[in-house]
């Protein structure tokens, strides 16, 4: 079991690192249409889920990074203690793209074939302190 939980805390590590690698996109999209979209959201699972919830999870996540230029980054964690919680940072280039990220085929996909996997879902915008700092951050990573 402790295998497994490592096993996937680097398979979502390696997906979140490809996720922020955004700068390219970021300078396609800029649009001028208003702020920056950032939130958190708060995911709980359902245990006999898990596997197949992060399977579809990371699915997703990486089809929004690649093919979305508005989708600045999806970072999917889970809590060491409880894998069951996920978080998301989710950083949209704007509310637009964000609009635009809802109406997307694999966004679809994953809404509904993970309905009952998802025992709590909370949506948590926030609001960055140092945006100048963000694409600092995300070269780091390359």
């Amino acid at each position: 079991m402790r295998l497994e939980k490592f096993r996937v805390f680097f398979l979502l590590l390696a997906l979140s690192i490809i996720s922020c690698d955004q700068e390219s996109k970021r300078d396609k999209y800029d649009s001028g249409k208003g702020e920056m979209l950032v939130r958190i959201a708060a995911i709980e699972i359902e245990p006999n889920y898990l596997k197949e919830y992060i399977a579809i999870l990371k699915e997703e996540a990486e089809a929004s990074v690649r093919l979305e230029p508005g989708v600045i980054c999806i970072y999917p964690m889970f809590q060491k203690e409880n894998p069951t919680q996920i978080r998301l940072l989710e950083i949209y280039a704007n509310k637009e793209a964000y609009a635009s990220h809802l109406k997307t085929p694999h966004f679809k996909h994953y809404k509904e074939t993970t309905l009952e996997m998802v025992k709590d879902l909370r949506l948590i915008d926030m609001e960055a302190i140092d945006k100048e700092i963000m694409p600092i951050i995300f070269t780091k990573l390359k």
